[in-house]
């Protein structure tokens, strides 16, 4: 069953989402914004990739289904809490007849809605998931210890599955790219990545070598010292606005430029 979604607004965009009879969407905590009264509500640990986040029914499986699914929320559960995720979800049912349930990301940007078929799954960036049909698998996915040394952000993936609609958010406007319409790769602010499909290669690069114009691009390009990397073919989102950016931009309004005259490697930050 699609799940039937509206994605409104502008600078702050809401998803509203239309629940058929005993359709369930679900959503991270803090997510959330407003349901009809036939819409039933329940937060729970475990997530859908634990048996669709069901309870056991009547004693299916016997002792050992309920330990194994017991054992498996606590991993997922773990992975999330060492990830910086949200530990638990909002799950949201509609009972007799159509129901409408609306989300809405932390950020003022976009929402995207992306319809996975089984074949291909989709990484996000951290704090992008929104919400999900039921039958969406969620995951986190660790990069490789290189990559999220070297890199400092993107260590950190959300993984989707299954089948079915997924909303995401990011912060300002989303551009779509492919990088084998740019030559098979494509090098980004490591800020700018909302989501990618899989098939596509992610890394972490050094922004040139440790020489001068290395130096100076580190220390008054505003970028740090790392790009990220995004090579093959497939779908790619970014958004224009980074969380960084968005934080010193609110830090200069109140009076205190974090930035200073060097930009980002000797960028300073409120005690």
């Amino acid at each position: 069953m699609t799940l039937q979604q509206d994605i409104v607004g502008n600078a702050m965009q809401m998803a509203v989402v239309s629940l058929q009879p005993g359709q369930t969407v679900y959503c991270e905590a803090g997510k959330f914004l407003f349901k009809t009264t036939n819409v039933t509500m329940e937060t729970r640990l475990g997530g859908p990739s634990n048996a669709g986040g069901q309870q056991p029914q009547g004693g299916a499986g016997g002792m050992g289904g309920m330990l194994r699914q017991a054992m498996g929320t606590a991993m997922q559960v773990g992975q999330r809490a060492l990830a910086g995720e949200s530990l638990a979800f909002q799950y949201f049912t509609s009972t007799g007849g159509e129901g409408t349930v609306g989300f809405a990301g932390v950020l003022p940007g976009e929402m995207r809605a992306l319809e996975l078929d089984g074949t291909r799954a989709w990484f996000a960036e951290k704090d992008a998931f929104v919400a999900a049909e039921s039958t969406v698998d969620f995951g986190i996915a660790f990069q490789g210890g290189r990559t999220g040394r070297s890199g400092g952000e993107g260590f950190v993936l959300e993984k989707f599955t299954g089948r079915g609609t997924v909303i995401i958010a990011g912060a300002g406007n989303f551009i779509d790219l492919n990088p084998a319409d740019f030559g098979g790769r494509i090098e980004v602010d490591t800020g700018c990545v909302v989501a990618f499909e899989e098939g596509i290669q992610y890394g972490v690069q050094r922004i040139g070598g440790l020489n001068r114009q290395g130096m100076m691009n580190a220390v008054f390009g505003g970028e740090g010292l790392s790009l990220a990397t995004l090579e093959g073919n497939g779908r790619v989102i970014l958004q224009s606005l980074t969380i960084e950016s968005l934080a010193n931009a609110l830090k200069k309004a109140q009076g205190g430029d974090k930035q200073g005259p060097t930009g980002g490697l000797f960028s300073t930050h409120a005690g």
